[in-house]
């Protein structure tokens, strides 16, 4: 048998974005209590953005309004995403899912419209691993299921 060379890759990648985002998660696990924590990025970010930019709107017409929410489906989302692809559960699925919360974080903050984003950590290197799971993760090693 051959060692599937691309599939362990991707395992890899799959294992350790998995551990990054249930770090992340477990990192904002007061904001299910205290909404305050996230209203105050918002505040920051709000403060920060340019009237008329993408990111003051969709502050203003979807974070801000839904902030209740946001403070849950955040850090719960990032928990369940990162022990999903730890364990190899529904690889494109949740990469696709975790693709558009780490965006929509970035939009938020005004972070993606800044040439400093191409240097962030948690910026392109997740943007694009989560893609490259939607893509390639199935079938992968070390997976309870594709």
């Amino acid at each position: 048998m051959a060692f599937d060379r691309q599939g362990t890759g991707l395992a890899t990648t799959r294992v350790l974005l998995g551990v990054f985002l249930l770090f992340e998660g477990l990192g904002k696990w007061r904001w299910l209590a205290d909404t305050s924590i996230l209203a105050g990025y918002f505040s920051r970010w709000l403060e920060s953005a340019a009237p008329g930019s993408m990111s003051r709107s969709y502050l203003e017409h979807v974070a801000v309004p839904n902030l209740a929410i946001f403070a849950r489906i955040v850090p719960l989302g990032e928990i369940c995403s990162g022990i999903a692809l730890v364990v190899g559960f529904w690889t494109p699925l949740v990469a696709f899912l975790a693709f558009f919360m780490v965006l929509n974080i970035h939009v938020a903050s005004g972070a993606i419209f800044k040439f400093s984003f191409l240097t962030l950590g948690s910026g392109l290197p997740v943007l694009g691993s989560t893609l490259g799971l939607v893509i390639g993760g199935v079938r992968l090693p070390w997976s309870l299921r594709t």
